[in-house]
């Protein structure tokens, strides 16, 4: 029987939507207020979804204790309390929440303890993202 577990993480980051393939006033019609030029911060929410089978000794699909090192290690440190304008990898890519998500199941698919179901980023109350796993890997 497989069993899922929902685990969310918080962080704040900010950003500004811009790219360089635009001139100031095409990136203002396209981002409007995302675009300012002093960025805009949020306060993200992360849920990942994982399965796998229940462990007989254990009763858990995987470790919380390593599931947590792991968010805080690759996620946590990376992007909590940063302008993701200057990390490397927005540096020619618009650090969207689209984008974001599509890192944040980059990182937890090497989580080698359970099968990544799912990532849900939540950028404000009314803006979330949601990646799901191929369903034939």
């Amino acid at each position: 029987m497989k069993a899922y577990l929902n685990r969310r993480y918080h962080f704040s980051a900010s950003h500004r939507l811009h790219t360089d393939a635009y001139d100031d006033a095409r990136n203002q019609a396209v981002f409007g207020k995302c675009n300012n030029p002093h960025g805009h911060g949020h306060n993200y929410t992360v849920q990942v979804t994982f399965s796998g089978q229940v462990d007989p000794m254990t009763g858990m699909v995987c470790n919380l204790a390593d599931l947590d090192s792991f968010a805080r290690q690759y996620l946590l440190d990376r992007f909590d309390h940063t302008n993701l304008n200057t990390l490397d990898l927005f540096r020619k890519l618009v650090p969207s929440t689209e984008n974001l998500t599509i890192e944040v199941d980059r990182i937890f698919r090497a989580f080698p303890h359970a099968h990544l179901e799912r990532v849900h980023v939540e950028e404000t109350d009314n803006n979330s993202f949601d990646l799901y796993s191929d369903v034939t890997t």
